[in-house]
Parts: structure tokens; sequence; C-alpha cells
């Protein structure tokens, strides 16, 4: 391989976003706008029909377009500042910022929603059936079209799929899964209220919801978290780097840190030490076939 064709021969640029990441970002605006347009007319309707229902599920819409909105701006921001020199090792973490911040929102919306069903289980209120279905079917047609747009296809095994992860993206998925379900549990709920008088289902499906959404919540706060603190869970990357570096036998590694820039981008730092007056270029090569490894820092001590 040439000096040239290597990835780490210098110049070489700090943009580590995924490959898909205008069609990510395409991806959500399609949501928002679809989302947005849904809000609208559940707003205008509820105000013109006087329907609470109608007007309280078009302000949900809201604020789900505005939790949408903060992946669609991670997106544009990563993008619009990728060559900026002061993001030492660019802004593929953009993603996983948004991912976090998005899993306190959703977060936040499920200590909501049980607050509210657990209001509501002491407090009953009048429900129109017939009318309140309707907005959730609507609702749910709307998040699932969401879902189905945002929803990421992975054809590598489980770690792969892990490491290439946009965090962002997950996160606008978990949002409309969760109103899905939301809309689904209503559904169940409001039925089972209509034909069998079991008005105390609406309130306890909302209370189901805001347990699952708040586990949703933890794990992207989990695996985010640890992107966000370059917690490094790739140990096939690592021994595939080891393998390489010590594959003649006159190579030991001293030191070696391995983390994610962004999706399908990691960086490495080793420092290593060799007896035959190997130097840094070499090592350079022998780990340019990693796709994966899209920055890299070598140190080599004479032995």
């Amino acid at each position: 391989m040439s000096a040239s064709s290597n990835p780490f021969s210098c110049p070489h640029d700090h943009c580590f976003l995924s490959d898909s990441h205008r069609a990510n970002e395409r991806r959500t605006w399609a949501v928002i706008v679809l989302t947005a347009a849904t809000m609208v007319v559940e707003i205008l309707s509820g105000w013109l029909f006087g329907s609470m229902a109608l007007l309280a599920d078009g302000w949900h819409m809201a604020s789900h377009a505005s939790a949408l909105g903060i992946t669609a701006l991670a997106y544009r921001l990563a993008r619009k500042h990728r060559d900026n020199p002061r993001f030492t090792f660019g802004t593929g973490k953009f993603g996983d910022l948004a991912g976090y911040s998005s899993a306190l929102l959703l977060a936040l919306i499920a200590v909501l929603m049980a607050y509210e069903s657990v209001q509501r289980l002491l407090y009953p209120v009048a429900i129109h059936y017939n009318e309140a279905i309707g907005v959730a079917v609507a609702g749910l047609a709307v998040n699932v079209a969401s879902a189905v747009i945002l929803k990421e296809h992975h054809e590598h095994d489980h770690d792969h799929e892990h490491h290439h992860r946009d965090h962002n993206l997950r996160a606008a998925y978990l949002h409309v899964l969760a109103d899905a379900l939301t809309s689904i549990l209503a559904i169940v709920a409001l039925v089972a209220g209509k034909f069998r008088g079991w008005d105390f289902m609406d309130p306890v499906m909302g209370i189901v919801g805001a347990v699952l959404i708040t586990r949703w919540s933890l794990g992207l706060l989990r695996d985010s978290g640890r992107m966000l603190l370059d917690y490094n869970r790739n140990e096939e990357l690592v021994r595939e780097i080891s393998r390489a570096l010590q594959r003649d036998g006159s190579t030991t590694i001293d030191d070696l840190h391995v983390w994610r820039l962004g999706p399908g981008h990691f960086s490495a730092i080793v420092s290593l030490t060799a007896c035959d007056g190997t130097d840094p270029r070499e090592i350079k090569e022998r780990l340019s076939h990693i796709r994966e490894l899209s920055h890299l820092t070598v140190e080599v001590c004479k032995g």
C-alpha cells in the first residue's frame, strides 16, 4: 500500500461522521414535517369541533416535533462544523450528545405521563370514547409511518451494529416508538372502557407506558453516555489492532487506548517497544486495513 492510500498519512481530515449522515438527516426532517402537519390538523380540528382530546394530542405532537428538532439540529451542526479545527476529533459526537439530551427529555415525558395517570386514577374524568379512539388510531398511523422512516437497518452482527449505531437517530426512533406504544395502550384501554366499562384501564395503561418508556430512555442514556465518556466496548477491535501490531514477534505493546469518534469511526493511541528499528510509518501501514480505525497516533520506543 502506498503512502498516499494510507488513511493515516498526513495531512488527513478529522471528519468522523457516519456514511449515512445526510440520509439520516433527511429522514429526520421528513418525520418532523409529517409530525408538524398532523399537529396542525389536530389542533385546528380540536378548536373547530370543540374537542379537548384532539387539542391535547395536537399539543403532544408539538412536544414530539420539538424533540425531533434536537435530532435535526445535531445533524446540521455536525455537518456545518465538520471542518472546524476547534473540535479536536471532529463533530462525530454531536449525535451522541443529542441522543443523551433526547433520552433525558424522554425520561421527563415518562415522569409526566406517570404523574398524569396517577391523577386520573385518583380523580377520574369523563372520556369521550369514540372521539378519543379516533385520535389514538390516527396518532398510531402517523407514528408507525415515522418509525418505518427512522428505523436503522443493519446487516452485521450485534457488536458491529452497536459500534456503528447512530445514537441521534436512535433517540428520534425511540421518541416515535414511545408515541406509538402510547397510542396502542390508549386504544386498548379506550376499547376496554367503552365496551366493558373499565374506565380505570386508561390511567393504568398510562403508567405501564411510562415504565416502558423509562426503560428505553435509561438504555439510551447508558449507551450515549458511554460514548461521551470514551468508554470502549469494542474489544474485538482492540484484539485486531493488537494482533496486527505484534504479528512479527518483535513488537511489544506498552499502552493502547481505543475510543469511538462517531458512528463507525474509532481512534487509537498506541505506545510500543520495537527491537528492529521499526518506525511509526510502518506501524501505521500494519493497521491501514482496519476500516473502522479512522485516526491513529503512534509512539515507538527502541527496545
